[in-house]
């Protein structure tokens, strides 16, 4: 079978760069390109870590830089989860590569006007730079074979009693994009809090022993330190489970369900709710994740460390991106 092609849309963050880690590793998926969006931080600095990100891991594809907030609303990131930098914890290489002079959306373009085969967008941060495709580019619907996306909730929200982060920072995109008509799968809290990976888990993934593994286990002990105090018996691991349900969905249970996105309230905005009782007459519009094998998701990230062998040159770097010229 050939591998997917995909492009990876993220602002990392943590939980993004261990999807990044994932989708690189299988040979079921081909990276076709790489875009930052601001989420868990300035777009300044999601960039320079995407950047980082992808040296880590040796991803070799073009990367081009997002829009710097959402489509209508202010932006707003999240440093008590991820820190001052986006993507605090362990030393990082230096970006071997610079993005592109195009702009993200330019990018995803001219990649799924130029392949033969349909592409599936893979965004791990909020919707912004895939709404403004759809918004630019609607000739381009045809040549997008899924969106396989993290983000939402039908049960809960985790920024908000009705919303879950990335939908609340731009849900005007959101909205866009589960009304286009493009087939998705939804990786939302409802899969992803039962994603957990334990402490015990780390200590197998450090055993691996090369570089990847070594900063792959202090991104989920960093990650784990904000979520222990909220209760959490692991780090819930959310957006790479947008990467496993493409390459492992034996995984996972799905819900066919209509899924509309609140744009405005007091209280409910970002909220996306889910028609899982089919009480309207509203045609399903996404494969929404209900349930995963915990312990398989474990198995498939240790595999996925272990296909790291070469170590990566690691060299200690700033510890804020601020300032960087090349992302300017």
């Amino acid at each position: 079978m050939n591998p997917i092609p995909i492009i990876l849309d993220g602002d990392p963050g943590h939980d993004d760069a261990m999807a990044w880690m994932l989708a690189q590793s299988s040979p079921l998926l081909d990276i076709r390109a790489v875009t930052s969006s601001c989420g868990n931080q300035t777009i300044e600095k999601t960039t320079y870590n995407a950047l980082r990100v992808m040296t880590l891991l040796g991803i070799d594809a073009p990367m081009a830089k997002g829009r710097s907030g959402p489509l209508v609303a202010k932006a707003m990131n999240a440093p008590t989860v991820h820190g001052e930098s986006g993507l605090d914890g362990p030393a990082l290489p230096e970006p071997a590569v610079s993005p592109q002079s195009m702009t993200a959306v330019e990018l995803m373009a001219k990649v799924l006007s130029e392949s033969a085969e349909r592409v599936t967008l893979v965004p791990t941060g909020p919707l912004t730079n895939v709404a403004a495709l759809l918004l630019s580019h609607p000739e381009l619907k045809p040549n997008i074979e899924r969106i396989s996306l993290m983000g939402g909730g039908i049960a809960h929200g985790n920024w908000t009693p009705a919303a879950e982060f990335n939908i609340l920072v731009d849900p005007e995109a959101a909205d866009l994009v589960f009304r286009s008509g493009v087939p998705i799968t939804m990786a939302g809290l409802d899969v992803t809090e039962q994603a957990l990976i334990f402490p015990g888990d780390f200590e197998r993934i450090r055993a691996v022993g090369n570089d990847v593994a070594l900063v792959v286990a202090e991104w989920l002990e960093f990650f784990y330190r904000f979520h222990r105090e909220k209760g959490y018996a692991g780090a819930p691991v959310h957006d790479a489970v947008a990467v496993a349900a493409l390459i492992a969905p034996e995984l996972f249970t799905a819900e066919e369900m209509h899924v509309s996105v609140e744009v405005a309230g007091d209280y409910c905005r970002g909220m996306t709710l889910g028609d899982r009782y089919h009480a309207t007459d509203a045609v399903p519009n996404a494969w929404v994740l209900t349930g995963v094998d915990r312990d398989g998701f474990a198995r498939l990230l240790v595999d996925a460390v272990k296909t790291y062998s070469a170590p990566a040159a690691r060299r200690p770097c700033p510890p804020s991106p601020q300032g960087k010229e090349v992302l300017s």
